[in-house]
């Protein structure tokens, strides 16, 4: 008859170091990233063009108003 050991009630935890953990690099979850923010400007420069008809040289006028316009919603 073979004899058994006692078994434990909860099991043991695997020990971790810090070298298990992989390192990612977080942004705080309120600041988007440079790509974002150039594509909000690009669609709100669009949508500010689509307004007027697309009248052409009115480009640069476009892009800075929605440059204002998005730093301002992601400063508030």
């Amino acid at each position: 008859m073979a004899i058994q050991k006692e078994r434990r009630a909860t099991p043991r935890k695997p020990a971790s170091t810090k070298s298990d953990k992989p390192r990612i690099a977080q942004r705080p979850a309120e600041q988007p990233s440079p790509e974002d923010v150039r594509r909000r400007i690009e669609m709100t420069a669009y949508y500010k063009a689509k307004e007027r008809g697309f009248a052409p040289g009115y480009e640069l006028e476009d892009w800075l108003a929605a440059e204002r316009e998005v730093k301002q919603r992601l400063q508030a």
